[in-house]
Order: structure tokens, then sequence, then C-alpha cells
């Protein structure tokens, strides 16, 4: 249970923008699109999405940009990946009849959708960044 590639591409751009969230900097697409290999437009149409969400903030001009509209601790994946994917559950089995294993299967799904939303409820942009901060610091210190 992967993410989408644009559910991928606005985490990379929620993390980018959470990481100068404490400096009140804000980012214009094109510098997070080249600091991530995000495709320009792709991303611009990803930005209003969340923007419109209530999960960004933008502003015009020449120093304009985006910021986070909230705290990084309280934006959840959750809330990220139903504004930009929406409604993924998959439809339940109804070719070939109701057999018992089919209803099984069905049973794993649900069981597997259920601890996947509750894990993504539970993680928050700010738990993203701890988790890139220590792969980063331990990185440097191999390298050292």
């Amino acid at each position: 249970m992967a993410f989408a590639a644009k559910t991928t591409y606005g985490l990379l751009a929620l993390m980018e923008l959470a990481g100068v969230q404490a400096s009140g900097e804000r980012l214009q697409v094109a510098e997070i699109a080249a600091r991530q290999g995000i495709p320009e437009r792709y991303l611009e149409q990803m930005m209003a999405s969340l923007r419109r969400a209530g999960l960004l903030r933008s502003s015009r001009g020449p120093r304009g940009g985006y910021q986070l509209a909230r705290p990084a601790a309280t934006i959840t994946l959750a809330e990220v990946l139903d504004c930009l994917e929406g409604d993924t559950a998959p439809a339940t089995i109804t070719e070939g009849g109701s057999s018992a294993e089919r209803q099984v299967l069905q049973e794993l799904a649900a069981s597997l959708r259920q601890q996947r939303l509750a894990r993504l409820q539970h993680t928050s942009l700010a738990h993203l960044l701890e988790q890139r901060d220590a792969l980063q610091q331990a990185q440097a210190m191999y390298f050292i």
C-alpha cells in the first residue's frame, strides 16, 4: 500500500515547508520543485489543492510563496491523503459470488485499510521531519 506519486510529491513539498516553518519563511513552487525534483506544473496543482483544503497559505508578490497554515505537528498524513487522493477505498469483490474465500480476502483488505488509516491519523508532518533529521544525522556521522 505505497503512496501514489501525487501523494509522495505532495508530502515532499509539505516537508520542505514544515522544515522552514519555524523561521516564517515562504517557499515558492519553483524552489520546492527544484529541491525535490518534482515537475513544477504538477506541483502547482497540488499546492492549490492543499491550499483549498486549508493546509497551506499563499501570498503573492516578489516575496510571496507558500507556508503551512498550521503547525506541522497538527497536520496529519490522513488529512494530506484525503486532500490529494480522496476516497481510495477499493471496490468490494462481487464477481464470482460471495464465497468464503472472497469474504476472507475482503475482511483482510478492510483490516489493512483500518490499520493504515489509524497509522496515518497518528503521524504528523512533524513526525516525518523528526525521522528525516534522524536519518540525516546518522548519515553525517557515518561519513565523518
